[in-house]
């Protein structure tokens, strides 16, 4: 078997991202009950999202937002996807579709299989536009969770999401005068309206 090399996703350096796939095409490889909470995010993300397996789980098979293909994936399945998120329990199946995306460029996240994922999921919290997401680059989905709700607590008071729109809507008046908004200093406006939410809450 190739391209597992033994726990190498849980200790190399990650970049974070925040993807947007409104209208990507994603497939998701599997049917199980994992794949319907992963399912569950991509569509809330906008995805277009398809399914392939032999077997879908009730959840699934009664989504209609969804395109479900009840059959074994294939090789090169992944050509034409964004995206490929592969949940199955067979890891000459989760290689296989990992190698093909390696392969075709395609980005692939096998879950609870670090070795065969070309990025990793972090765990999220989300107000609004504002996210929190903790990573452990694959190392510990558990600990990610509890960080995550940890930090979330804190960092996602009630009227939060109403800070970044004010801060949004700032930065389009000031790019829409001409001016640039990479080198102002928007700690102190930004602080400011943190304590005044603080003060309210």
């Amino acid at each position: 078997m190739t391209g597992a090399t033994g726990a190498t996703g849980a200790t190399e350096p990650g970049y974070p991202v925040v993807l947007r796939l409104a209208g990507k095409r994603v497939l998701v490889v599997g049917a199980g009950r994992v794949a319907a909470r992963k399912v569950e995010a991509l569509v809330e993300a906008g995805a277009a999202v398809t399914v392939v397996a032999p077997a879908v789980v009730p959840e699934l098979s009664a989504r209609d937002d969804v395109t479900i293909e009840r059959r074994p994936y294939v090789s090169d399945d992944v050509a034409g996807y964004w995206l490929v998120v592969v949940c199955t329990d067979d890891e000459v199946v989760q290689q296989r579709v990992f190698d093909d995306g390696e392969r075709l460029g395609v980005w692939v996240n096998a879950a609870d299989d670090p070795d065969r994922c070309a990025f990793t999921l972090p765990a999220v919290a989300r107000r609004g536009p504002v996210i929190v997401a903790v990573s452990t680059s694959g190392a510990s989905p558990a600990l990610a969770q509890a960080l995550r709700d940890r930090a979330a607590a804190a960092a996602l008071p009630d009227g939060i999401e109403d800070v970044a729109a004010h801060l949004a809507a700032e930065r389009r008046r000031i790019q829409a005068e001409g001016g640039s908004t990479e080198d102002l200093e928007w700690r102190p406006l930004v602080e400011r309206l943190l304590d005044a939410l603080g003060s309210s809450n």
